[in-house]
């Protein structure tokens, strides 16, 4: 396998290129490094990658970058690149997720069209489905999304599908359920949890905390991905879940245990383009792709607590 992985400095990004490389696969990463979190994260991200003589980086832009140059001998894409926020994605910053998340997936997907690839595997997310999805939320529902984030996300799915119906692109799309873990970005609900709990700060909750979301361990979200590349059928869409709902009071009762310490909350009121419920049907993947979530929120929170605090040592 030769492998091209888009936004590999990424949380998720970093961590699939370091498994593909631990199974034997040649590997293409880019990322442009946009200014939503400091480069310097990003650049620790990909340490252990850059040991490797199997990896190749390249620092560009996939809207303006030689994408001849960089599918040369490829099989298999992985493209995670994208522009992420649902609140950030209101107002005038919307398009800089239509420039990331759209317009460079179809300039991706045209010069995809007609090579002989093996998957071309798409990261969507579960901010497609909106509020009027049913519980457990399956790939065949109809998608509502909530926030500017989440329809550009789905436009790249749309584009995906029509390169896969009219060109016969081997198009695999995976809808992640709230991925978290070691590398995690810093704009996220866990890091954002444990650096207060940790800072003795209070932890913001947005509404009453009774919303519940489907958390997905980064091993396991990488884990169906990989799977995806090899098993995906191609034209289909998977969700990938961790296997339990959980509210976001649970989630804070979680943190005081791993800190030993009582948690002081912030009150916040709703915010917009936020979803209520998640809570993933991942039948379709297991079946396809075997894909069983193994770590439990409890442990996960654990293993991002200790990559957190090992950040700081």
């Amino acid at each position: 396998m030769k492998a091209l992985v888009t936004g590999a400095a990424g949380f998720i990004g970093s961590t699939l290129t370091d498994r593909l490389l631990s199974q034997g696969a040649d590997v293409v990463g880019i990322d442009c490094f946009t200014d939503y979190y400091p480069r310097a994260l990003k650049e620790r991200n990909l340490a252990a990658a850059r040991q490797s003589p199997r990896f190749r980086f390249v620092e560009d832009d996939l809207l303006g970058t030689d994408l001849d140059a960089l599918l040369d001998g490829v099989t298999h894409i992985f493209h995670l690149a994208a522009q992420a926020g649902v609140r950030k994605s209101w107002g005038r910053d919307f398009g800089v997720y239509v420039h990331n998340n759209i317009a460079v997936s179809q300039r991706l997907l045209e010069a995809c069209a007609g090579r002989p690839l093996d998957r071309f595997v798409y990261a969507s997310t579960s901010s497609v489905y909106g509020d009027d999805a049913p519980i457990p939320m399956r790939e065949d529902q109809r998608l509502q999304p909530l926030s500017p984030y989440g329809v550009s996300k789905l436009a790249a799915e749309h584009l995906g599908h029509l390169y896969h119906v009219n060109h016969g692109l081997p198009f695999v799309a995976l809808r992640y359920f709230t991925v978290y873990g070691p590398r995690q970005r810093p704009d996220m609900g866990f890091h954002r949890f444990l650096t207060a709990a940790m800072d003795g700060r209070p932890l913001t909750r947005y509404g009453d905390g009774e919303q519940t979301r489907d958390f997905t361990f980064v091993a396991d979200a990488v884990t169906g991905t990989v799977a995806a590349g090899t098993r995906g059928v191609p034209g289909r869409v998977y969700n990938l879940g961790g296997g339990a709902r959980v509210t976001v009071n649970d989630v804070f009762a979680m943190i005081g245990r791993l800190v030993g310490e009582p948690i002081a909350i912030d009150q916040q009121p709703p915010q917009k383009g936020d979803m209520r419920d998640t809570y993933a049907d991942t039948s379709r993947a297991a079946t396809d792709l075997g894909f069983a979530p193994s770590v439990t929120l409890e442990q996960g929170l654990a293993e991002e607590y200790a990559w957190l605090r090992s950040e700081r040592a």
